[in-house]
């Protein structure tokens, strides 16, 4: 495969991972069955709705890291060390010196590959001077070169209760944390051990483990950044939603004497509808700013708003609210028509002021 092919392909996994729910496309089925079949798991469709800026219930699928694991072991599951020094004792002079006689002795074995004879003269060491932290920590990197994790690091916590300056005690956790693959903890162990005594094994592990803990910090920005997205457009969305109860409870509020502009079509829906449940007379007149006729028939309608308090005078300029002239088939304004129930029962087109004031005594009465 040429490298313009795999560029494509790496594009195309990108987008998968950014967006999961693209495997639903019903033209990359075939894909999503072969996914399938070597143990894939695909992670449900993306709510309906979601698109147009609705939010889900449900969380946001993270996809999962790349991470170069090549050098992480399983797990020790040995029991804790039985000997871990006791702390309360007072060491002679006497047993530090063979303390430091068997470490030396351990160091020996160490080089020479003879890592349990180590572990074994580190033991006796620390059972002669529990107090030492550089025991502990000695005896949790031959536990490093043993590949026990586990083991290292609570030796490393040890050599770390008794002194917190302990470069060795960081290094040693550290670079057990990184067999395990907890790359941030090691890091940071890692980080600490350097500042305190740099040396060139530190500083090759951090340089491993770095584009580990690079890829893991970006993946928790860009899903903690996606969950604020979502948590800020659900609370725009429940903003507007807030907003357009409020409108429709002030839409569907009852108005005496006054003339209602309408601006949207749900707005004269939840007038109208108030009305019919009340039995109420309304009437909706359409019109425009630059309608000549319009301007002449404003002030009547107006004073008939006053005139007849407990008919619904509505107003809607055929511009504003485009969509509502629409659905009325309003051709040429002005245009009144009167309703009850829900339901047509009259009109008036045109500048006729006798038409309206007749028609409005007759219904109103």
């Amino acid at each position: 495969m040429d490298d313009s092919k795999i560029h494509e392909l790496k594009l195309f996994v990108e987008s998968c991972q950014s967006d999961p729910s693209i495997l639903h496309n019903p033209s990359l089925g075939f894909f999503k069955t072969f996914l399938q079949s070597l143990g894939a798991k695909i992670p449900p469709a993306s709510t309906p709705g979601a698109e147009n800026g609705h939010t889900s219930n449900k969380d946001i699928v993270e996809s999962d890291l790349e991470l170069d694991d090549s050098d992480v072991v399983k797990p020790d599951d040995d029991p804790p060390q039985k000997v871990m020094g006791d702390l309360s004792i007072e060491v002679s002079d006497e047993s530090r010196d063979l303390a430091q006689s068997l470490k030396s002795k351990a160091i020996e074995a160490i080089s020479e590959g003879n890592l349990d004879e180590a572990i074994d003269h580190l033991t006796e060491a620390i059972t002669l001077n529990p107090c030492s932290a550089i025991l502990y920590a000695t005896r949790a990197s031959v536990y490093v070169k043993q590949k026990k994790p586990n083991a290292a690091i609570r030796d490393a916590d040890a050599a770390l209760k008794i002194n917190a300056d302990s470069a060795k005690g960081y290094k040693m956790r550290g670079m057990a944390r990184a067999m395990l693959g907890h790359w941030e903890d090691a890091a940071h162990d890692l980080g600490l051990a350097s500042n305190l005594d740099h040396d060139e094994e530190i500083g090759a592990t951090l340089k491993k483990i770095e584009p580990n803990v690079h890829k893991i910090r970006e993946h928790r920005r860009k899903y903690e950044r996606l969950r604020k997205e979502k948590k800020v457009r659900a609370t725009e969305h429940a903003k507007q939603k807030t907003k357009a109860e409020t409108e429709d409870v002030k839409a569907s509020t009852q108005t005496y004497g006054e003339v209602v502009s309408i601006r949207k079509a749900s707005e004269l829906e939840t007038r109208l509808t108030a009305s019919s449940k009340s039995n109420q007379l309304a009437i909706l007149y359409f019109t425009a700013t630059w309608c000549g006729p319009c301007r002449f028939m404003a002030p009547l309608y107006t004073s008939l708003a006053s005139k007849y308090p407990k008919v619904l005078f509505l107003k809607i300029d055929i511009d504003e609210a485009s969509d509502v002239a629409a659905k009325w088939s309003i051709s040429s304004v002005p245009t009144f028509f009167f309703t009850k129930n829900g339901k047509e029962i009259d009109k008036v087109v045109g500048a006729d002021k006798s038409s309206l004031e007749n028609k409005l005594a007759k219904y109103a009465s």
